[in-house]
């Protein structure tokens, strides 16, 4: 049964008293900003039940215009990864989806799936201490179901991962350690840290080190955060035809445009193709509307026709 929120046509269905009203609120600012046409897609929110992870794990996707108007048509896919403290409903409730549902109106964005987990706060990585194994999830559970429910095409080409700030983190690392799964990664402001963060000690309770340290292990271990870090990845991983994209802030609150920018020195000097850029900006919301066209459009190029 589907008891979540769904957006349809700009419009909210729910079959439960968990929806928000908030999302109300979006949905008939939507209807006022961008009319109803032919073109309009819709947002399914649901669940998916993890044997894994021991618990049920929400998800929404993006189902494009012509979804529902033929049956036999398949679609490629990009999975987009929230940042910390959001949820699998961000493309909802940040606006990403009117930006979506723009892009389509005017022509400029292919049809394709959108999916969005809930990823919590564990970076979309297995945990050091073995609690969580998100990324065998995602690989043995969440890709395989979403990709026979909503009629995904096969194969690489079909397949993308983006993601913002953790998200970032997470779609680098998956992309780079499972290069031969994706077609195409990109992230916005992601948490790449070139060395381990001072604050992860032994003693240190401040809320940072209590999420990093939940995944990475506190005090850390340096070879899993080598492991697991996209920076060491992309120095070895063989990523001979996938295409990359990221970019960041040049006054990122958190400091990411070193990380950032040590990925593309990474990348240039094994002469691994993909597009940098340093924009100028903070780690905020203003800049990630700003520049998620940018990944939207750069997927939806290299995605093959539907």
């Amino acid at each position: 049964m589907n008891n979540s929120p769904v957006l349809e046509g700009g419009l909210l269905r729910s079959g439960s008293t968990q929806f928000r009203p908030f999302l109300y609120f979006l949905s008939l600012l939507y209807l006022l900003n961008f009319p109803l046409s032919a073109a309009t897609g819709r947002v399914e929110c649901n669940s998916v039940p993890s044997k894994i992870l021991a618990h049920s794990v929400p998800y929404c996707i993006v189902l494009p215009p012509t979804f529902d108007a033929d049956k036999t048509k398949h679609f490629p896919v990009l999975y987009s990864l929230h940042g910390l403290g959001d949820n699998e409903q961000f493309f909802v409730h940040s606006g990403a989806w009117n930006l979506v549902e723009d892009l389509h109106e005017k022509g400029e964005l292919r049809d394709f799936l959108i999916a969005t987990p809930d990823g919590g706060a564990g970076f979309y990585i297995n945990s050091k201490d073995g609690r969580s194994h998100y990324e065998d999830f995602l690989l043995q559970e969440f890709f395989p179901f979403i990709e026979k429910r909503y009629r995904a095409a096969p194969g690489r080409a079909n397949r993308a991962i983006s993601g913002v700030s953790m998200g970032g983190y997470g779609a680098l690392h998956l992309a780079f350690r499972h290069p031969q799964l994706f077609g195409a990664a990109s992230a916005h402001s992601a948490a790449l840290i070139e060395k381990l963060p001072s604050f992860l000690g032994a003693s240190s309770s401040s809320p940072r080190a209590r999420v990093l340290g939940g995944v990475f292990g506190n005090p850390p271990d340096p070879v899993f955060w080598d492991r697991m870090s996209p920076l060491v990845l992309a120095r070895t991983a063989s990523l001979a035809g996938l295409k990359i994209y990221f970019d960041c802030g040049d006054n990122d609150d958190y400091g990411f445009y070193a990380g950032a920018t040590a990925l593309d020195k990474i990348l240039t000097a094994r002469h691994i193709p993909h597009e940098f850029h340093l924009y100028p900006g903070r780690h905020d919301p203003a800049y990630f509307a700003e520049h998620l066209p940018a990944s939207l459009e750069f997927h939806s190029r290299l995605f093959p026709n539907p």
